[in-house]
Formats: C-alpha cells, structure tokens, sequence
C-alpha cells in the first residue's frame, strides 16, 4: 500500500447530494469507486430538512396546527428513500427508529408550544435529527451493499465533537475529540459514516455547528484523521469565478489558495466558510469542492500554495449596504477617532463590512447592513454630539442601497496595472465607485458601488480580466439592405471572434420602422430573416434601448443603420445612459447643430463611444483619416472629393452616346441609385457628408451654408418617382450642353464636394477638371477624396476606394463595432 493510499480521506456531501434515494446512489457509488482502503464520509440532512425543522419550531410556537401534519411528511420523506433503498427488514428498523426521533420532536414542539418560544438548546436539538436520519439509512445501505473494504461504521458526531461556543462561534475541544475517535474508531480499514452539524458541548447537551455546520465536521473530522485530502461535495462544478446569475459565462476557477478561498467567502462567493475550513488550514489539508452529479469533473483545490493560470481568481458582490460617511477637519491628527467610532459601534452590536479612511484623516467612511444604517447613524451622532455641535465633524452622511464588489487573487500583489484594469472596467460602463479599500496584502481590491449597477459592474471586472468573455448587447435599428448585410457578416464572423478574441457579439433586439423583435438570448443570425418575419411587437425604441441595455451584461451598443431623423434623435439620451452608438446614418452629424452638440456632450456624459466611419464613404477611413491628420496637429486646409458612388457611377460611364436621361434609368434598374434617384441628383446627400467632414474640421457648418448645386430643377423636385422619370429626359439637352463645354476645353465632368478651411466655405456641385486630375480616372462607383494639409501640401493625401454598397457599408459598420469592443477592452 502507497502511503498516499495508507492516508485517509474525507468526503462531505451536501443536502442537495443526499436529496432523496436517487442522490444517495449516486453518493454510493462516489464512495465505492474511491481507492482508498480507508475514507469517511460526513453527510447533511436531506436537501430542505433542516429548514424544515426549522420551521416546525417557528410554527409550533406561533400555535400552528399544521405542525402535526408537517411532522409526518418529514417522517414520510425518510420513510420513503429507506424503503427505496433497504431491504424490508432493515427498512422497518430504520423506520421504528424515525417514528422514536418524532414522538421525541412532537413532544419537544408540546413544549414549545405552550411556553410560545423555544430556547436555543431545545432548537439545536430539534435541528439536528436531519443528519441522524440520513446518514443511519444511508450507513445501512452502503453497509449491505458490501463493497467497500473493511465494512461500514455509522458515527454519531454528538458522541465524537466537543465544542465550546464563544463570541467567535464553536471552538472544538481537541483532546476530547482526539480520545472519542479512538473508542468510536478503532479499525484500520473501513468506512466511517459521520453525521454532519451537530456536536455536544462540554456539559453533554447536544448543540449544532451553525451554518454550514456539515462542512466543519468534514474539516474536523480531516484533522482528527490526518487526512490528507477533504473533498466537498455539492451541486456546482467547483468555485465559480463570479455569481452565474449575474454573470452567465463564470467560469470554474481551478485552484484557490485558503487565503483566497476566505476571502472570495467572505465577500458572498459559495465557497466553504472560513471558520469551517479552520482544523484543515491548520493541518495543510487540501480541500476539493466538487459536483456529486458531474464526478468526472474536477473541480477546484483549496490549498497552501494552490498554483492557477489565473492573476485574478473571482470577483464577488455583496448586496444591500449603506456607506456610512463620517467627515470634519476636527478628527485630522486626532488620536482614538477611530476607537471611539468603532467601539461604540461594537457596544451597540453593529458589524463593519468593510473600512476605508482617507490618509488626510478628514473622513472614515464604512459599510453596514441597509437594515442597520439608521440605527448606526444615530449611534455615531450620538458618540459624537459634542464634536457635531461644535462643527469639528461636519456630516455623518448615508448612502443608502450600496454594493460591494471584490476583486480577489494571490495574483494581484506585486503586479502594476490591477487596480487600473479594475476601475477602467467600471468606468467603460459608467459606475461610479464611491468607497475604495484594499489590504496590504493586495489580495483584494473591494469597491463599493450602486448597488443598482452592481450587476453590470461584476460582469465588466469579470471580462475585463479576462475570466469570461467580452460580452456585447447589441440591438440593430434597420435591418434594410446595409442592416442586413452587417448581420451576416455578423453571423459569419462570431465563431472566429469568441474563439481568438473571446468576444461574445449577442444581438438581442432589431427594430424596423414597424415592428421589433425583442428577446433575452443571443438571436440565432442563421435565421434572423425568419424569426424577424415573425416577429408581431411594435416598433418601440424606449423599450428597445431599455431590452438592450440590460443590467446583466456589462455593455450595450445600438447600431442605427437607418436613414431615419427620428432615429438620430434618441442618440443623446442613448450616450448619456451608458450606450454605445455605431451608425452609418448621416441624419445626426449633418442634421441641426445644436443635435450633434448634445451628441458630443453626452458622449462625454456617458463616457460612452460614438463611431460613425461609414456615414462618408461607406467602408473607407475618411473619417478617421481626418480625425488622424487633426488630432496630431497638422493644419487641414482643403478637403474636395467625390462622395457619391451613384454620381461617380454616372458620370464614369456617360459618354454622351446615349441621353443622359438613359444613362440614370439603366442606373436605376440595375440598382445603382436610391428608389427616387432624386435623393442622389439633388446632392443633399453629398452636401450632408461634406458637413460631416466640416464639422470633423471644426466648421460649425449648417446645410444651409453648403452652396449646392443639385441636377434636379426645382420643377421636377415634386411629384412621385414615375412622374419624375417621365420628365427625366428634360435634362438630356442641358447636361450635353455641360458635356460638349468639358470636351471642348479638353475636361472631364466630375460631381466633387470641396471644404476651405480659409474660407469657411462648402460647395457641392459639377466641376470640369483636367484629364490628368486624380479624380478623373477613378473606377465606376468609387468614392475619392483628397486632402490638402500643411504636410500633404504639393501632394496631397488621397483615399480612394469602393464608397458605395451594401456590403462595403456595413464592413465599415463592423469595423467601427469592432474599435468600440477594443475601446472596452476586448483583445482585438
């Protein structure tokens, strides 16, 4: 026999484990394929038992009549799993026994009920027939299943555990213990049974181990048999690296040092309580919390020295505080502040959650309960009337419903850039953090913050160190011919994105003009075209923004690929809650002034991002070309380009042969030019890109001040669309006029919108340049601009390029949705 399998070791399983017959074979059999020759195994009551008996007591001294009735389910509940498990003879036993424990409980709820209370050891003695119940039938079974080495011994914790309850919780009497284990386990080679949570004191009466009871008596029942691992068994996996119902995509931390483990436990992480893995600590005894429905997996390691992948090792939140804030230039340099503080806290039986003070000594600020804040502020007014009265303290302030969110790994200390990841995490999606403590082990960064915002607070810090993917609720307003193409692209790109990046892309909402599909999981964009088809809710963006900018995922961005004014309009409001914006709309940055002003200003509200790359030609960076050029000081000073894909079209391909009337229709049918060519002859498009870049330069430009010569006459700007093309050939003679001029002169026609910075001027309109001009040999819709700087002066800087199109727009559309995950800390 190796040493390793001459040690013993425990197993401990909760009552989720032992639940009912089914759980307890599935325990069995944990059991029976362990290796070693010699394991205990503590086990909780059944999953809901303790509480149940728990309530039996509330209930008798309340009078209520039901607790007979209630009583005997609990009596049927055990009857049932023995039956299901025991052979009949053995079944009867264990049966007689439970019916003794329930004339004994009925008599003890007798007495509770007349003296309407229940004292403390008449309630620790109620509580604890759970585990006797469970682990005798359980004993039984695996006993007469005969498949463990050396037989079965079932062990009553009362007559093994010996505890003293002080104001730090039981405090179990080793010598006692050590010299119990040897008369009530003698062997060498078996299997030992152990009931969980309960224990006696030192003067015999029976008494429990608290809350999470069970997993003190593994750890207990470790070092009293020097065991050499201690395994937890529950319903999850291992350690969760933060809470799943806030954040979905936790992951299960491999291991955990017992500092990290205390610390994760303390802040609200299900992890073994700290006081319970106290008699493991001491004797450096692993500990593994496991999944008695998954036992293949292999769940996390609790120990010295526990060696992860994994700088940090989870992020937790407590909920439901109020930060209690206590300032006055009078307590700077003032010894015993904080002893009078806390202390009278401590008379008053109020508990501290956590502490941070400003090194000036101008404040202590400090954390409670909510249920508690009134209470503690009216304590600290009192310790500190005098001081109040005379304003050496200021203000004892309360911030009501606070959450605490920690950061916590072995990791952290030592390592620049923690704290920063951490608060640049929270600042992308806009929570502010009001109090701030970390120890000087640098083990834990806690932040106190909104507890409205804590959910979407966890889930940016867990992403941000890159324990879960970036997630990213996305919502689509227009699914036309660009809103559509981006979605495949989309589709087909989200695989590669969570694989290399762990970037998770959930589109949740699109909305058209008239109906909206709205829903909680990702929309499956193989079959968006269907599932919108049969979406029947009406267009609504107040909920639709409200649906996408959900608490549960940290970040939020809304992609308008309308043309819509109304759309545009919401964009403000958008930023400044906290959502990102990507559009190639040009309605908002060319609309009124004082529109793309608020945009600004609540972008900076919001600390939120605006990326609008494809409202001038489409997929190309103009935009960020000129925000380049501008943001490293190089003085601009002329910006002319062709900014139509539909004009550049027609004017590349019109050479006079054909009417020009002719040339626009075949345009039309062959889908080169909006449904009423009108929107690209009149020019307001252009002029509406050529405002953008103006105001990219620092040119408050209204359209109203973009000299615009369309090529629709005012005539011909009324009327339907067949109408307009009836009339369309009206232009015929006029335009070859403007052609023949251009060849005479040796030219070509161009449709160019050009901005003078001098000036201050914009001008859209049909120029005549020279053959050799760049913009004279472009392809068929490509869009062209050039830039005229200080440093591209004698030649200028061109981008050049397809400008128009589904595809290449919505390309532009993804690259922009790409920069914003960047911008919040995707690997990209």
């Amino acid at each position: 026999m190796t040493e390793s399998h001459a040690r013993w070791r425990v197993h401990k399983f909760g009552g989720s484990s032992v639940a009912d017959a089914a759980c307890m074979a599935r325990v069995a059999a944990i059991l029976e394929d362990d290796p070693r020759p010699r394991i205990a195994a503590v086990l909780s009551a059944c999953r809901g038992v303790t509480d149940a008996l728990l309530g039996l007591v509330a209930a008798a001294e309340r009078q209520d009549p039901a607790v007979a009735d209630r009583l005997t389910a609990l009596r049927e509940r055990h009857a049932e799993i023995a039956n299901a498990l025991l052979e009949p003879a053995a079944a009867s036993a264990r049966i007689r026994e439970i019916d003794g424990d329930c004339r004994e409980i009925a008599g003890l709820l007798h007495t509770v009920t007349v003296i309407r209370g229940a004292p403390a050891a008449l309630r620790d003695l109620i509580v604890g027939f759970g585990e006797i119940w469970s682990t005798r039938i359980f004993s039984t079974w695996l006993g007469a299943r005969a498949r463990r080495p050396g037989g079965v011994r079932w062990i009553d914790a009362r007559d093994l555990i010996v505890v003293d309850w002080g104001p730090l919780g039981p405090a179990v009497r080793w010598a006692d213990a050590v010299a119990n284990l040897a008369r009530l386990a003698p062997a060498q080679e078996e299997t030992l049974i152990v009931t969980g949570f309960v224990a006696r004191d030192a003067q015999g009466q029976q008494t429990t181990l608290g809350r999470n009871g069970s997993d003190f008596t593994a750890s207990i029942v470790g070092n009293l048999l020097d065991a050499d691992e201690i395994h937890i068994w529950t319903d999850v996996d291992g350690v969760l690296s933060a809470d799943p119902r806030l954040v979905p995509d936790a992951t299960i931390i491999d291991a955990l040092s017992y500092e990290e483990a205390m610390e994760l436990a303390y802040f609200g992480a299900k992890v073994i309580h700290p006081q319970t893995m106290a008699p493991a600590v001491a004797r450096g005894i692993p500990i593994w919390i496991r999944n008695t429905f998954a036992p293949d997996k292999p769940g996390t390691v609790i120990a010295a020295g526990a060696r992860s992948n994994h700088q940090v090792k989870g992020i937790t939140s407590i909920d439901g505080l109020a930060l209690i804030n206590v300032e006055g230039a009078g307590m700077i340099g003032v010894p015993g502040t904080a002893q009078r503080l806390f202390g009278a806290l401590r008379e008053h039986g109020l508990s501290v959650v956590l502490i941070s003070q400003a090194s000036s000594e101008h404040s202590i600020c400090f954390a409670v309960p909510d249920g508690e804040a009134a209470r503690t502020a009216d304590v600290v007014r009192d310790t500190f009337k005098t001081e109040l009265e005379r304003g050496q303290i200021q203000d004892v302030g309360v911030t009501p419903a606070c959450s605490i969110l920690s950061v916590v790994g072995d990791g952290m200390a030592g390592t620049p850039g923690v704290a920063a990841k951490a608060f640049a995490s929270l600042a992308n999606v806009g929570v502010n953090v009001r109090a701030i403590a970390q120890g000087s082990s640098e083990r834990n960064i806690s932040m106190v913050v909104d507890q409205r915002q804590a959910g979407r607070a966890l889930g940016a810090v867990h992403a941000g160190f890159y324990l879960s993917p970036h997630t990213v609720s996305i919502g689509l307003v227009g699914p036309g011919h660009v809103g559509a193409a981006l979605l495949d692209q989309i589709s087909l790109q989200a695989e590669r994105l969570a694989r290399d990046f762990r970037l998770d892309l959930r589109v949740r909402g699109i909305v058209s003009s008239r109906r909206m599909l709205l829903q909680d999981a990702p929309i499956p964009l193989g079959r968006w075209r269907d599932a919108f088809a049969a979406a029947d809710r009406p267009a609504d963006l107040d909920a639709f923004d409200a649906h996408v900018h959900t608490d549960r995922l940290p970040h939020a961005v809304i992609i308008d690929c309308s043309a819509s004014a109304e759309v545009a309009a919401h964009y403000p409001r958008w930023l400044a809650d906290g959502i990102h914006i990507v559009t190639p709309n040009k309605r908002a940055n060319s609309g009124e002034l004082s529109l793309f002003d608020a945009i600004r200003q609540a972008r900076r509200q919001g600390s939120t991002h605006y990326l609008y790359e494809a409202t001038v030609g489409a997929g190309l960076p103009i935009i960020q070309t000129l925000r380049d050029l501008r943001e490293t000081g190089d003085d601009i000073r002329r910006i002319e380009g062709i900014l139509s894909g539909t004009l550049s079209y027609l004017f590349n391909v019109w050479d006079g042969r054909e009417p020009f009337s002719a040339v626009v229709a075949e345009a039309k049918a062959s889908g080169y030019t909006e449904p009423d060519p009108r929107d690209d002859l009149s020019g307001t498009d252009v002029a509406r890109k050529l405002i953008i870049l103006g105001r990219e330069m620092g040119m408050p430009l209204e359209l109203a001040d973009v000299e615009l010569e369309g090529l629709v006459p005012s005539a011909m700007t009324q009327g339907t669309t067949d109408a307009f093309m009836r009339r369309l050939p009206e232009l015929d003679a006029p335009m070859r006029q403007r052609l023949e001029q251009a060849r005479g002169a040796g030219r070509v026609l161009r449709y160019v919108g050009s901005l003078d910075a001098a000036a201050r001027s914009a001008r859209v309109g049909l120029v005549e340049l020279e053959r050799t001009h760049p913009f004279a040999n472009i392809n068929l819709t490509d869009n062209v601009v050039r830039f005229v700087t200080g440093r591209y002066d004698r030649n200028p800087l061109v981008v050049q390029g397809p400008g128009a199109g589904p595809g290449v727009t919505a390309a532009g559309v993804f690259a922009d949705l790409l920069r914003v995950c960047a911008y919040l800390g995707a690997r990209l």
